[in-house]
């Protein structure tokens, strides 16, 4: 028995939607089998990992403050992957983003007026969108692959934040932490509600959601961008200019990671550390991906990674398990949807292979 793949001939439709419910299974199963090796109970830990985080409005709240970021930066690159421009800097934008809001918000503690989170979300929206901005010069002058120049401008943003929370930006009288003074009242987002940390971020994400899906779904824009990704030759015939468009994707995703960079640290943070991002640059790539681009989707998969962060940190504390456990889910959910998005074009055969008896063997029988 051989089992084969054959082409489909066409996308399947029900495939690309199913693919990503079949890769989260599979990701749960292998959990299952290796917290089992571990030792522990599958059942336990998968509860302790996905259920027992929603247990109260707290947990709910906590999913959402980790879910805004990684929907604004998986929000940013789904424009820029419609476009095939693989853009894999959301992170050093999101830390360059948080970087920008915090230098301003240092400087303006005692600014009592609501243009003082204006200015701080602004510079962080700015700071993201000019990150991106290098890659797209580089891309559209130099004809340098936008994979590498993002993901190196990842590190540098990463150090120089570094830089600027041990030095310029350290608080004087932080008893020599490597951390911000707190921001001003003024110029932090303001909460949904006592019971939680859920903020005024919440509007700005689904703000962006909406602006996304209306981009992609109904502007002649986003027709564009479509069509760039899917045949450069035509989007030129056709007068589609290829350089705008990548600048535009660029720009447009590099400011929605800013914009959540901003978000941490005028949120739930209150001020500049070096762990402002534990990788939801990176693992909105993921998001991106399992939420097939759409708007919707992507909504449906951040909650997703956001409930892993969470229960990851509910298991640490909880079972004593490594913190590494939700990178681990998250890379198996990568491995098992690549490879699950295989039957989206081609449907797998289960063949007989029959050989044929010689004369021989029949004399012999």
């Amino acid at each position: 028995m051989l089992l084969s793949l054959e082409p489909r001939g066409q996308q399947s439709r029900a495939m690309l939607w199913f693919s990503p419910l079949l890769a989260a299974a599979l990701t749960l199963l292998c959990g299952s089998l290796l917290f089992l090796l571990l030792g522990h109970d599958p059942l336990l830990t998968l509860h302790t990992l996905l259920i027992a985080p929603l247990s109260d409005w707290y947990g709910v709240s906590e999913l959402l403050v980790k879910a805004l970021p990684i929907l604004l930066c998986a929000l940013g690159l789904a424009v820029a992957y419609h476009a095939r421009i693989w853009n894999i800097g959301a992170e050093g934008q999101l830390l360059l983003g948080a970087l920008a809001g915090s230098a301003v918000a240092v400087h303006i503690i005692d600014w009592e007026s609501r243009w003082a989170l204006v200015l701080v979300i602004s510079a962080g929206v700015a700071a993201g969108a000019a990150w991106a901005g290098l890659t797209a010069w580089l891309r559209t002058q130099f004809n340098a692959n936008e994979i590498l120049t993002s993901i190196m401008l990842n590190y540098i943003a990463l150090n120089l934040l570094l830089y600027c929370v041990h030095g310029p930006l350290k608080d004087p009288e932080g008893y020599n932490f490597p951390e911000s003074a707190m921001f001003g009242d003024f110029s932090r987002l303001p909460l949904l509600s006592e019971e939680g940390r859920v903020h005024a971020g919440l509007y700005f994400a689904l703000l962006a959601l909406v602006a996304v899906w209306v981009l992609l779904q109904k502007s002649f824009l986003g027709f564009q961008i479509k069509v760039l990704g899917l045949d450069r030759r035509a989007a030129g015939f056709v007068g589609f200019r290829e350089k705008r468009l990548v600048w535009f994707a660029l720009l447009v995703s590099g400011a929605l990671a800013g914009l959540a960079g901003v978000g941490e640290v005028a949120g739930p943070i209150g001020q500049l550390v070096p762990q402002v991002s534990p990788g939801y640059g990176y693992a909105a790539i993921t998001v991106a991906f399992l939420g097939r681009l759409n708007p919707l989707g992507i909504l449906c998969a951040s909650l997703l990674m956001a409930l892993l962060y969470l229960g990851g940190e509910t298991a640490q504390m909880a079972m004593n398990l490594p913190q590494a456990i939700t990178q681990l889910f998250q890379g198996m959910m990568l491995f098992f949807l690549l490879a699950c998005d295989v039957l989206i074009l081609y449907r797998p055969r289960l063949k007989w292979k029959w050989t044929k008896r010689t004369a021989t063997q029949d004399a012999l029988a």
